[in-house]
């Protein structure tokens, strides 16, 4: 593997980095005090509290963020609550107009939001880049389908011309959004794009490490025209605003820890409101025996080791057919080895650091307690202080058992582990073992077959022959998990319609559903249930 030479600067207008190459191996990057400033009064935040922020690239500090207290929370969602009034009643047309805008802008500044999104999270630029591509083509995408998923629908009624029904699709009201760090930009902004197009409010608050990306977010939508009270931003501890969010949102949208969706769900079935979560996972990549070996080995570097494996639908898990098992491993290991490491802005880095010390620890302990307990480390292993603090080498490791803790549980980090398998039924059934359910890839020169085969799978989403791209790309695609990775949808239909109540209207023409003239119920009945017996035959719903 080998570190790429450090920027001399950040490729965007917001940072400057001096430093002494011959003396320091990493860039060190400074934001302006203005620029920081600009972003951080979105905060609501009247407590007097700050906390730094630093950048895992260097360890060098960023910003001073203030922090919000309960009495924020109440704060913003009466500003909140006040603009979503309005903008319900804002025609669909102007609505998809600012959103339009919003995409034209998220393209236009991409150095800027590539630089933050790299500073504050350490991610390869390349990688940065795809956050704000999804983020635009969210935008596109409802601003472009809002008629088909908003306009009033027309039903058939229980007495055909009698009875008419329209379908309403009315907002919730103020949505409340907690976003993680690990895709700072596009986890904060996407799920709450189709949240305003609906016509509701967001009250957001998002990673406190990466709070930054998400104001620069905020700022563009403001840019483009939306109300700037329509997406309030709140900063602190989840344990200290989560629950005040929730106990005044009418939808959460969450993505996280499988154990922190458990507590949301508890606290939104206790006041009976919706929430979507997307939570952890141990995805499964299956490489068939008739796989392209040189795609497939291509496709599971990017499939494990994107983002420093800190992906939602990252693969953890790779199952390789016997006939092509010692080709594809060569393939794969020296893949991984060629990649270029480094802790900059450069595109050319093909993964940054982890984003703390315990992401690192984290991982460490997993490869620590697999090697321990006999696997064997077919590439990287190691940590990478001389790159960044927390830097980790993307690790591949064989002969992986049940006994370690890297088998069944989330790293979250670029660790994956490789299984032959013999037969693909046994193959699907050990990509099913476990408790979680959200991506999964399946490599094939045959289509047909890997989309037969997908269906068997328990996950939310499925990629032939690509690792995530295909499906977190198609934004007119649902996303989510089953079993423990979650409940509910983003992107397509249902990424809008959660945040919206189904709202039916009946009109009834000429003729009462009830005994009409004076005629008896029994004979009403009997009318009744001839017309039932026509409609049958006639072929109607």
């Amino acid at each position: 593997m080998s570190a790429s030479n450090p920027a001399s600067g950040a490729g965007g207008p917001l940072v400057d980095g001096p430093h002494d190459p011959e003396h320091d191996p990493r860039a060190s990057y400074v934001l302006e005090p203005a620029y920081v400033a600009s972003l951080t009064s979105r905060i609501v935040a009247t407590t007097g509290r700050t906390v730094p922020l630093s950048s895992p690239l260097d360890g060098a500090p960023l910003a001073q963020v203030p922090q919000s207290g309960p009495a924020d929370v109440e704060e913003a969602f009466r500003r909140a609550r006040a603009a979503q009034a309005s903008w319900a009643r804002t025609p669909l047309a102007e609505r998809s107009a600012a959103m339009l805008r919003f995409h034209d802008l998220v393209l236009d500044r991409l150095p800027e939001i590539l630089d933050l999104i790299g500073l504050e999270s350490g991610k390869a630029r390349k990688h940065a880049y795809d956050e704000a591509a999804h983020t635009a083509l969210t935008a596109r995408y409802y601003a472009r389908t809002a008629h088909r998923h908003l306009d009033t629908e027309r039903r058939p009624g229980v007495l055909p011309v009698l009875t008419r029904i329209d379908v309403n699709r009315v907002p919730k009201g103020v949505v409340g959004i907690i976003s993680p760090w690990n895709y700072p930009f596009t986890m904060a902004i996407s799920d709450g794009l189709p949240a305003l197009m609906a016509g509701n409010a967001v009250v957001a608050k998002p990673d406190a490490q990466t709070v930054l990306t998400a104001l620069l977010g905020v700022q563009l939508l403001e840019e483009a025209g939306f109300p700037r009270d329509l997406w309030q931003v709140l900063a602190g501890p989840g344990r200290e605003l989560g629950t005040p969010m929730i106990e005044r949102s009418d939808y959460v949208c969450f993505t996280g820890s499988t154990a922190t969706g458990r507590i949301i769900a508890r606290q939104c079935a206790e006041r009976l409101i919706g929430c979507s979560l997307e939570l952890g996972g141990k995805n499964p990549l299956l490489v068939l025996r008739d796989a392209d070996v040189e795609k497939a080995a291509e496709g599971a570097v990017r499939a494990s080791f994107s983002n420093a494996g800190q992906l939602c639908v990252s693969t953890e898990r790779l199952f390789v057919a016997d006939q092509v098992y010692d080709r594809f491993v060569e393939r794969f290991v020296a893949r991984t080895q060629a990649m270029t490491l480094g802790a900059t802005l450069d595109w050319e880095n093909d993964m940054g650091p982890l984003i703390s010390a315990d992401q690192l620890e984290t991982v460490r302990a997993h490869v620590d307690d697999a090697v321990a307990k006999g696997a064997r480390v077919l590439a990287g292993g190691q940590a990478r202080p001389d790159l960044a603090p927390y830097f980790h080498e993307p690790t591949i490791l064989e002969g992986v058992t049940p006994d370690m803790t890297c088998f069944g549980d989330e790293t979250f980090g670029p660790v994956v582990s490789l299984y032959r398998f013999h037969d693909e039924s046994d193959a699907i059934e050990r990509a099913n073992d476990g408790d979680y359910g959200l991506n999964a890839a399946i490599y094939s020169r045959d289509g047909a077959r890997a989309r037969a085969i997908a269906r068997r799978i328990r996950c939310g989403t499925v990629n032939i022959n690509e690792g995530f791209g295909a499906t977190f790309g198609s934004v007119d695609a649902p996303m989510g998990g089953m079993r423990e990775s979650g409940a509910g949808r983003r992107q397509g239909s249902e990424g809008i319609h959660r945040y919206t109540e189904t709202q039916a209207v009946g009109t009834q023409r000429v003729l009462r559903i009830a005994p009409n003239l004076g005629m008896k119920a029994e004979t009403h009945a009997r009318l009744m249930t001839a017309g039932l017996r026509v409609l049958n035959k006639l072929g109607r719903a």
